[in-house]
Parts: structure tokens; sequence; C-alpha cells
């Protein structure tokens, strides 16, 4: 965990702009940089999250555009209508995913990304607990996504998300 770089939305740029040459000939609807490095002034892992977002009928064409440009395909690790790719290098450290239009997944990583950008707040208590939960070096994943998921709940909770949505969101974070 490190503290927020100004540098992320630039890596983000460059990121974006060699997957839609990848993608060129491919509808897609747009390249969004989500994930805690999106959010100004979060304390992160320097990793860029990115979700292509694609309309259904496209997704196995940006897959196979994707694959030919390097990305390993590693399916939708147990997430229906988000697909995975590893990146052909680590320059930048980045996680791709190839999302259906309108899904929950990406509708979650958007809310997100909104509700943490919008409130200050919510944003620090984010943070301190990320950072918190990172510097415990017996920490797992599992311990870790349980120990943010009541400040989660909380961002969700500010989010446009619907009240179904958001039940939907807590019971697929909480089975993990």
């Amino acid at each position: 965990m490190v503290p927020y770089s100004p540098e992320w939305p630039l890596l983000f740029d460059g990121i974006a702009e060699s997957l839609r040459e990848a993608l060129r000939g491919v509808p897609i609807v747009g390249i969004e940089h989500v994930g805690s490095t999106s959010v100004p002034g979060l304390a992160a892992k320097p990793i860029i999250d990115v979700d292509i977002v694609a309309r259904r009928e496209f997704v196995d064409q940006a897959i196979t555009a994707l694959a030919a440009a390097g990305y390993e395909h590693r399916g939708n690790l147990g997430l229906i209508d988000r697909e995975a790719f590893v990146a052909p290098d680590e320059a930048p450290r980045r996680n791709v995913y190839l999302c259906v239009d309108g899904t929950l997944h990406l509708r979650n990583h958007l809310a997100v990304r909104a509700a943490l950008r919008a409130s200050p707040a919510l944003r620090h208590r984010y943070a301190e607990i990320k950072t918190r939960l990172a510097s415990d070096p017996a920490m797992t994943v599992e311990r870790y996504l349980a120990g943010k998921s009541a400040v989660l709940q909380d961002v969700l909770a500010a989010s446009d998300l619907t009240a179904e949505e958001k039940r939907q969101i807590y019971a697929l974070n909480t089975s993990m």
C-alpha cells in the first residue's frame, strides 16, 4: 500500500491508449479506470485496474483482439460477464477486465469509484482500513476482504446503486 500518486491517471491513459489500439475494429463502449488508483487522494496498491466495457455481442471479438495483442485470457474467474486478462508486460502493473456493459460487476466498480471520489470522509476511512490491514504481515486475501467489508458497505450505501444491487453485491462480497 502506497500513498496516492498523481502518476496513476497518466499511467491509465497510456494503458487505455494501448488497449484502444489493440481493440481497433472492435466496437467497445469504453475503457474505465477503476479501483483505488482511480480515486484521487486514496492510498492503494500501485496496480492500475482497468475495465474494458463492451456489449455482450462483441465480447468474443474483444477477447480475440486482446489475445492477439499479447494479453493472456484467464476466463471469468468465477464472475459471470467479466473476463480477466494478464497483461503481456508489467510496465505498468495492471489488472485488465473485459466487462459486459450494464452488468452488476461493472456498476459496482463505477459506483464505488464515484462514492469515494465524492466523499473525503469515506475515502479517508477506507484508506485507513486498507493501510492498517495491508500492514499486517500475516494478512490473507480472505481476511483483507472481510476487514474492508464494513467500510465498503458504507461506500455502497452512499452510491447510486439500487437496494437490490447493494444486496447482491453484499452477498457476493461475503461469499468469497
